[in-house]
């Protein structure tokens, strides 16, 4: 389970911006996930409250938002919405998608004191 490490990276990356920004306690974490970044959004939900557990995070919201998969054809140029890699153009039907968005994790918004 891979999104335990990630978790790990985001209490990470809660701390370094505490230590910037002078904030103690962050009440609420706003996640983005690609649709097409292998991320399970059950899996950050179950392992959230037990990676922040005695952190500045501890007993924070978690929201996820997430972001679809888009990709351009490089036959025909026509961009889509896809929901899985490995996917044809919908207008030429030839595998030559290059995705554009849909592959990240990110931080969006802290709620924090």
């Amino acid at each position: 389970m891979h999104e335990l490490s990630l978790l790990a990276d985001v209490l990470s990356i809660l701390e370094d911006n505490a230590e910037h920004q002078g904030y103690q306690t962050v009440k609420k974490v706003c996640l983005e996930i690609g649709a097409l970044s292998c991320v399970e959004p059950d899996a950050l939900r179950f392992g959230f409250d037990i990676v922040m557990k005695n952190t500045l995070a501890d007993g924070a919201e978690l929201e996820i938002v997430t972001i679809p998969g888009q990709a351009k054809c490089e036959h025909c140029g026509h961009e889509t919405q896809i929901d899985a890699l490995h996917t044809p153009c919908p207008e030429c039907k030839q595998f030559s998608l290059t995705v554009s968005s849909g592959m990240d994790m990110r931080v969006r918004d802290l709620l924090v004191n």
